[in-house]
């Protein structure tokens, strides 16, 4: 797993090759501002093998968090990022590996009959309870999160996972209470918890789509002081001295700045954004979509983008991403090696600085 003295090193490699902060502090580690995702694509072996390159490239040229997910395209994600750690020049503790279980997932492709594939696979087999499925491919349920678990470590060939999010669990919300969710959620830290304790795990996290950049009226609206203290609940019951719980994924764009400015979050201040209140609570902030899937690598709204330093709008995106306060990685989405050469070169810039971020918004 990742580790302070690994990550550290890694730092010392590369940090010349960057900008100004481009390398911050993810508890006594350091990681890359800029992270590397594996969402978008077939499930191919041609898609594979653009990740494989794509992942090496990041990795042996300045980024070291890789990010994916059991479900993303059919559990290849996950097995070429295992490839690509295992052949890249890097150490295995200088790179921190997070990935994320909730979504029930395909196995290396699409079934013809996905219902029956999830009756046969997963309900059939007692994996998932069928009356903790939401949507019939989404469910919070500890043993399912076991099993995925155990699965992503098969995939990734790995030891430990340092970072384990719990997968937008506000999909849960369409068919249960928010109170019904929350306690989803701490059933689910506890088995967590377990995990960690047992060095399965480093760290665990909530990834979301909507929840924490919502209005507290909104219907997928989840509290992060909430979330928080179900966390600090499942670490005293398992009997851990504090919680495992470091982390949340969320997105943050140009064009999607809720996090920055909805505040909906209740604190002893008042309300917060989900960015102001996870710093203060000592939350590492994973930003995701930060180039939106690739429609603002074409075109940025001129305002912002002149405020921006980088060659490209691509690079542009990415620096504003990593310029909002609180946030430790932006995550940027590529599939060759020549989309990791551009977005690793925006990390040449420097990031905006609080006021001149703020001035973005006026």
């Amino acid at each position: 797993m990742a580790t302070s003295t690994g990550t550290w090193s890694y730092r010392d490699r590369f940090h010349e090759d960057f900008g100004r902060t481009y390398f911050r502090r993810y508890g006594d580690e350091l990681v890359s501002s800029i992270g590397i995702g594996t969402y978008l694509g077939e499930p191919t072996d041609v898609v594979d093998e653009g990740y494989y390159e794509a992942i090496r490239a990041a990795l042996e040229g300045g980024i070291n968090v890789v990010d994916t997910a059991i479900n993303y395209r059919c559990q290849r994600s996950e097995r070429v990022v295992g490839r690509a750690l295992a052949d890249a020049d890097v150490g295995r503790d200088e790179v921190v590996v997070a990935t994320k279980g909730g979504f029930i997932p395909f196995d290396e492709d699409r079934p013809e009959d996905p219902s029956q594939y999830v009756l046969d696979e997963y309900v059939g087999t007692d994996i998932v309870p069928r009356d903790s499925l939401v949507g019939g491919h989404h469910s919070l349920h500890p043993d399912f999160l076991d099993d995925q678990l155990d699965r992503s470590l098969s995939n990734l060939d790995v030891e430990t996972i340092d970072l384990y999010y719990v997968h937008n669990p506000e999909t849960q919300l369409s068919e249960r209470s928010r109170g019904a969710v929350y306690d989803q959620l701490e059933a689910a830290f506890e088995r967590l918890e377990e995990r960690a304790a047992a060095g399965d795990i480093a760290h665990y996290g909530v990834a979301s789509w909507e929840c924490f950049r919502v209005q507290a009226d909104h219907d997928r609206y989840l509290s992060l002081p909430e979330v928080i203290s179900r966390a600090r609940s499942a670490a005293a019951t398992v009997g851990n001295a504090a919680t495992h719980l470091r982390a949340i994924q969320l997105p943050f764009n140009v064009v999607m700045a809720d996090a920055f400015t909805v505040e909906a979050h209740d604190s002893q201040d008042g309300s917060q954004s989900a960015l102001w209140f996870a710093h203060e609570a000592g939350l590492d902030v994973f930003t995701s979509a930060s180039i939106a899937q690739g429609d603002l690598a074409r075109e940025l709204p001129a305002a912002v983008a002149a405020r921006l330093e980088g060659e490209t709008a691509a690079q542009r995106a990415i620096n504003f991403a990593r310029s909002a306060p609180g946030v430790t990685s932006s995550l940027v989405g590529a599939s060759s090696a020549g989309h990791v050469e551009e977005n690793l070169a925006a990390g040449e810039y420097d990031p905006l600085g609080a006021e001149a971020f703020d001035g973005v918004f006026e």
